[in-house]
């Protein structure tokens, strides 16, 4: 018997991986959290399985089930939104499934600031203008920030921040990113990216507040920030460059 842990994607169904698809499918107990993983991931489940949703339990609740099944022989889909290595709370259910020797595996899925970026249509990092992403969040209920953390900190370097579960702290956002990218600096709010409600709301650091005051957002909106979203004079890669000495195109070979 093993748990599956498996990053469900960021809202739409078919943004699943097939493996991911695939352990689901012989999975005959399935454990999600509701008010993030889409229904129609859960029509893969084999029929007759025991389908859970998570999202009123506790973490000893939960863990009763994976010991419950363990107990039974059957194997375990545990749907998490997005992708596992970001903010899943997984960490914590894998230390207690090793403290009861009950095996697990881990399959990543599409993230969040991903589907984001699809949905804007635009590369986070771009030649000469931003090459690192930043993934971070501010500080909430279930998790503060450590001090080192700060979004000033990483403001610093000028890359391209997503910034998660934040959003009904825009104010102060603004606020602590402005003096380091300027008040001109592109800024995209993308909510529910990829599921059919999908939002997005693009605009500046000087006046994104007011944007977003014309379209309400959840805690499940991600900010975006950094010149890349909205530069058009960049670089080309030399990637691609007909002079670029490459291992599978040596140079002079057009």
């Amino acid at each position: 018997m093993t748990v599956h842990f498996i990053g469900a994607g960021p809202g739409a169904a078919d943004l699943l991986t097939l493996r991911g698809r695939d352990l689901i499918a012989r999975c005959p107990v399935c454990l999600y959290a509701g008010s993030l993983v889409p229904a129609g991931v859960l029509a893969h489940c084999p029929p007759g399985a025991r389908i859970v949703d998570t999202a009123p339990l506790s973490l000893d609740a939960i863990v009763a089930e994976m010991q419950q099944a363990h107990d039974a022989g059957l194997d375990v889909a545990r749907l998490h939104s997005g992708d596992l290595s970001i903010w899943s709370a997984v960490g914590e259910q894998m230390r207690r499934l090793d403290a009861l020797g009950i095996p697990c595996t881990m399959t990543p899925g599409v993230p969040a600031f991903a589907a984001a970026s699809a949905a804007l249509k635009r590369e986070l990092t771009l030649p000469e203008v931003a090459q690192s992403l930043v993934l971070t969040r501010t500080s909430g209920r279930a998790s503060s920030m450590p001090e080192r953390e700060r979004l000033a900190t990483f403001a610093q370097s000028g890359a391209t921040l997503a910034i998660h579960l934040s959003i009904h702290v825009l104010a102060r956002v603004v606020e602590e990113l402005t003096p380091y990218y300027g008040g001109g600096c592109p800024v995209a709010l993308v909510y529910r990216a990829s599921w059919p409600d999908e939002r997005v709301v693009r605009g500046t650091l000087a006046d994104i507040e007011a944007r977003a005051a014309e379209t309400p957002m959840e805690r499940t909106a991600l900010i975006l920030v950094g010149p890349a979203l909205a530069s058009e004079d960049f670089r080309e890669s030399a990637l691609y460059d007909a002079g670029y000495d490459r291992r599978f195109r040596p140079s002079g070979e057009r």
